[in-house]
């Protein structure tokens, strides 16, 4: 649900009834993950995806089901050979769906709702609601913010809310999406209750040091990712808005000191963040890398030829950095592409990012053999406004120039 919020936001400001089905679950392989959602309005208008296309038909009309009896309803979803004709996932995997009403008349609309401003806003939040148990039938949620507290309820009671609570504020902590197993009587006493907590963060970021075109190319390619993009550079006459139209912001700053600064306010650089370093000066360069390899980021590149990366390579060792430190320097930075043109390297550098994010190989898909979709957790990353925790590339999927 929460992975399309600003959307159905509107839809409960517009005083809009509508029905959302969310993935609780995927088995085998899969396109989307736990917390993809599919929302379908009483006027029929629907958005978002469960499936990619595999199921939405049926998705579709079980939302209609539940918006028009006002009740939850779940769903699964999987590929019969035996019945190919069957509706399911041409894949061969299996998901399973709980579809939520959202009326006028609602007793958890006002949750809703407010869960929904939240994440449209970019705020820190987890949402929990009842997939399989004695309280499935009540249709209750719960709201927990970023400062730990919680408001709504889940139907079961209040020891049920209450451990419900302390278990979303811990997916939310980790930045996770997934299913919660627990009892109604809170802890695991009582009947079993099935939980999904869906989590929304603020959007990741992405900081761009070095106010060049390659940068104004790679700061489009980071909003279309759903980065939250800031370019920076010392140079005022270089660093100006009018240049970098995708930026979120742009700094007239040195970058080290820039970087620097950004951990004394709200929206201090994480394990999700990816740092894009196009500047090609010592300068510049050194100070900044210096840090931004001890820090605990998702990504950290660099732009140069091979002559100035081992040059770099050998000045960051003087500073005294370890093999280690240096080990995540992703520089040249970006994948083999061939890429020429400033839009090609932005290419080439946020393929790199998101596979060393997913844990891709680089490789074509006609050269490898494991699964498009690997397996996914039964507690995975959020999908709207979390980029997750970076893991690495294998050995063989080093990256080369762009």
């Amino acid at each position: 649900m929460l992975e399309i919020a600003r959307e159905l936001a509107a839809w409960c400001r517009e005083g809009r009834d509508f029905a959302v089905a969310t993935v609780v679950a995927v088995r085998g392989s899969a396109p989307r993950p736990p917390g993809a959602a599919l929302a379908v309005d009483a006027a029929g208008t629907a958005l978002g995806s469960v499936s990619g296309g595999c199921v939405e038909g049926a998705v579709y009309e079980l939302c209609q089901e539940a918006l028009a009896e006002g009740a939850p309803r779940t769903g699964h979803f999987g590929y019969s050979d035996a019945d190919a004709f069957a509706v399911g996932l041409t894949c061969g995997g299996a998901l399973d769906v709980l579809v939520t009403p959202v009326r006028g008349d609602g007793p958890a609309r006002p949750l809703l709702s407010a869960a929904l401003e939240c994440a449209a806003a970019g705020e820190t939040a987890a949402l929990a609601r009842v997939v399989t148990g004695p309280a499935a039938a009540a249709g209750g949620a719960l709201l927990v913010r970023g400062d730990g507290t919680a408001e709504g309820t889940l139907g079961g009671g209040r020891e049920l809310d209450r451990t419900a609570a302390a278990e979303a504020a811990a997916l939310l902590a980790a930045g996770r999406t997934g299913t919660v197993e627990l009892g109604d009587a809170g802890g695991r006493c009582g009947e079993p209750v099935t939980l999904l907590v869906e989590s929304s963060l603020p959007p990741p970021r992405m900081l761009v040091f070095g106010a060049v075109d390659f940068a104004a190319a790679l700061a489009g390619a980071g909003s279309f990712l759903g980065y939250r993009v800031t370019v920076c550079d010392a140079r005022a006459v270089f660093a100006t808005p009018e240049r970098f139209p995708a930026a979120a912001e742009v700094v007239v700053d040195w970058p080290h000191r820039y970087l620097d600064a950004q951990f004394a306010g709200p929206a201090r650089p994480d394990g999700r963040t990816a740092v894009c370093v196009l500047t090609h000066d010592p300068k510049f360069d050194v100070p900044l890398l210096a840090r931004a390899l001890r820090l605990p980021l998702a990504y950290v590149g660099a732009m140069g030829s091979r002559r100035t990366h081992d040059d770099r390579l050998r000045r960051l060792r003087e500073a005294g950095l370890t093999g280690a430190e240096l080990a995540r320097l992703r520089s040249p930075i970006g994948l083999d592409l061939g890429a020429r043109t400033p839009e090609e390297t932005a290419l080439s550098i946020a393929a790199e990012i998101v596979a060393l994010r997913r844990g891709g190989t680089g490789a074509p898909l006609t050269a490898t053999s494991r699964p498009i979709h690997p397996r996914i957790p039964d507690a995975t990353v959020g999908s709207a406004h979390d980029h997750g925790r970076p893991s690495d590339l294998p050995a063989r999927a080093q990256p080369r120039a762009a």
